[in-house]
């Protein structure tokens, strides 16, 4: 266990501890990531990525099985010439080239995309976390990657995705235009 995680353990206890003293406490726990990941704006999102890149990540693939059968033909066809050989290894070594250049910008793409959806999707979590747990009268919600035990009664994940769904809902894109013939 980090220290981090001992020193928040520490915390809430305390805080339980004095609130005890006082009054019922009113605690429940979140699983933030599950919450934010089953909510329709980020499957919307998800999908949206992959169509985005998925013709490139096909054009990856395809270049990968060409690279394939270049190596393999350069180690089994013997009749090849020097210079058959020679050319061979020169067009395999610019599709290799070229299949790093797209992996690099389709992983950088991605990165790009995901995290311009996850700092909003992020924020507006938060705020249907605070809001959700006034709604209820919680005095602390807790991540559940940061409790080591906890009822499953007191779990709000599926409340926050409802809430999130319900406060950000997901327009459908535009029906496309009829293809001209």
């Amino acid at each position: 266990m980090s220290f981090r995680m001992f020193a928040r353990l520490v915390a809430i206890s305390a805080l339980v501890m004095a609130g005890a003293a006082q009054a019922q406490t009113k605690v429940a726990v979140i699983n933030v990531q599950k919450a934010l990941a089953d909510t329709a704006e980020i499957k919307k999102a998800r999908d949206d990525m992959n169509a985005t890149l998925g013709p490139r990540q096909q054009q990856a693939e395809k270049l990968n099985n060409e690279i394939t059968q270049i190596r393999q033909r350069l180690q089994s066809d013997t009749t090849l010439t020097q210079q058959a050989q020679y050319d061979l290894q020169q067009e395999g070594t610019r599709k290799q080239t070229e299949l790093t250049r797209l992996q690099e910008d389709l992983q950088s793409d991605a990165q790009n995309l995901q995290q311009s959806v996850l700092s909003k999707s992020s924020d507006r979590m938060q705020q249907v976390i605070k809001k959700l747990a006034e709604d209820k009268g919680l005095d602390l919600v807790v991540d559940t990657q940061t409790t080591l035990f906890f009822k499953p009664v007191l779990d709000l994940t599926a409340d926050a995705t409802a809430a999130y769904d319900k406060a950000y809902p997901v327009t459908a894109a535009p029906a496309a235009p009829p293809a001209k013939k």
